[in-house]
């Protein structure tokens, strides 16, 4: 059980998927006792439905369910969308704007109660009722979506979500074709809750859930305690794995340097925080054998402002991307084996990237070296030069 885990997916650590062959073997191999995962701070509200940080998604993924969801396993097979509390991926009419699910028979929550149809229209009813960060955004496209976000307390989706309890479906229908929504149905936003949690902010108290996990003790000033869902059997080892630890210890308040030490020391097995830049060193060589890590599919930009001179000017813009060293930057963050350069919105891994760096000596690469001279030239070509520039860093 005992592993140093410096950088990683505490949704993968927890729930490991993707091993469906081997997966009995490894669950009798491994599975029990307690793992310890460590961060500065709480992640802010327990909510599935109106949290919005990477903190504790991470979290809800072992603990709640969408009809759909993200494949439990490593790398770009994560990004594939697998049923979850529905039986099979919708079947799609009405040229993609209608998505019928099947939903799955005998899964229950912590509490002990079954799902239902009903539950699954309660949840996205609540999604709007709540006024969760995506409801605009990602759910919109729904029909009634308007009317709910215009009157959030008395939303019904009407016409949008429609459950038939005797067949045991639920039907989306949506204003227009969106190639993106089983994605947004796969994010914790989507989650199914039992119909009667009420439709404000859960704060610190925890909802119930369908997953292997829930959350057994909250305090957000001291930890969060992971425990076993005991009404949970497994339906799919794709969708929501059977986890590995019997208790999931989430403890606050320590400093970055204080994590690192303890994972030094098998006290603990994860962090949240980046480790500082002065262990990186230390940790990449004398334990390099027990640093184990799952690249975040996020990105760090320096955004320019458009609006206002020297930015507004295009050959200005792009002598700023000619001239930063890419290496540097990597080197801030611990090195090529904690980051990577990138060039474009897309991070490395992530669907639809494409290693190409247009504004440096060689675009054709995933990355290259700063052209410096080519920097100032435009400089000179844009007359922006001797302007002054404010940078503000937050």
């Amino acid at each position: 059980m005992k592993r140093y885990l410096l950088a990683a997916s505490a949704a993968a650590l927890v729930t490991l998927g993707g091993l469906a062959p081997a997966w009995a073997e490894y669950q009798t191999a491994h599975r029990g006792g307690t793992m310890r995962l460590l961060a500065r701070s709480s992640g802010g509200t327990l909510d599935p439905q109106i949290n919005y940080t990477l903190q504790y998604w991470q979290i809800f993924q072992p603990i709640y369910d969408g009809l759909v969801t993200f494949k439990k396993a490593d790398g770009n097979k994560g990004f594939e969308i697998v049923p979850d509390l529905a039986e099979a991926l919708p079947e799609m009419s009405n040229d993609g704007k209608t998505l019928t699910f099947k939903l799955r028979k005998g899964i229950k929550f912590s509490t002990g109660q079954e799902l239902t149809v009903k539950d699954v229209v309660a949840s996205f009813q609540r999604i709007f009722k709540v006024s969760s960060p995506t409801a605009g955004s990602f759910y919109a496209g729904i029909v009634g979506a308007d009317k709910c976000l215009a009157e959030a307390a008395s939303c019904t989706l009407e016409g949008g979500v429609v459950a038939d309890e005797a067949a045991g479906t639920i039907t989306i229908n949506l204003t227009a074709p969106d190639a993106e929504i089983l994605s947004k149905l796969a994010l914790p936003h989507a989650s199914i809750l039992p119909a009667d949690t009420a439709a404000q902010d859960a704060g610190s108290a925890p909802v119930p859930g369908t997953g292997a996990y829930m959350i057994s003790a909250y305090d957000p000033n001291k930890g969060m305690t992971l425990s076993r869902n005991p009404n949970f059997k497994e339906w799919s080892v794709d969708a929501q794995p059977d986890g590995y630890p019997d208790v999931v210890q989430y403890d606050f308040g320590l400093t970055e340097e204080a994590m690192v030490t303890a994972i030094q020391k098998g006290e603990a097995d994860w962090m949240y925080d980046q480790p500082p830049t002065d262990r990186l060193v230390e940790i990449g060589t004398k334990y390099q054998d027990q640093v184990h890590i799952s690249p975040l599919t996020a990105w760090w930009y320096a955004p320019l402002n458009v609006n206002l001179p020297p930015f507004d000017n295009v050959k200005a813009r792009q002598a700023v991307s000619f001239a930063v060293d890419r290496n540097t930057l990597v080197n801030l963050f611990g090195g090529k084996v904690l980051a990577a350069p990138v060039c474009q919105v897309l991070p490395p891994n992530f669907p639809g990237h494409e290693p190409y760096c247009p504004y440096t000596k060689d675009p054709g690469t995933k990355w290259s070296a700063p052209d410096v001279e080519k920097a100032k030239q435009l400089v000179e070509e844009s007359g922006t030069k001797g302007q002054k520039v404010t940078v503000v860093v937050e």
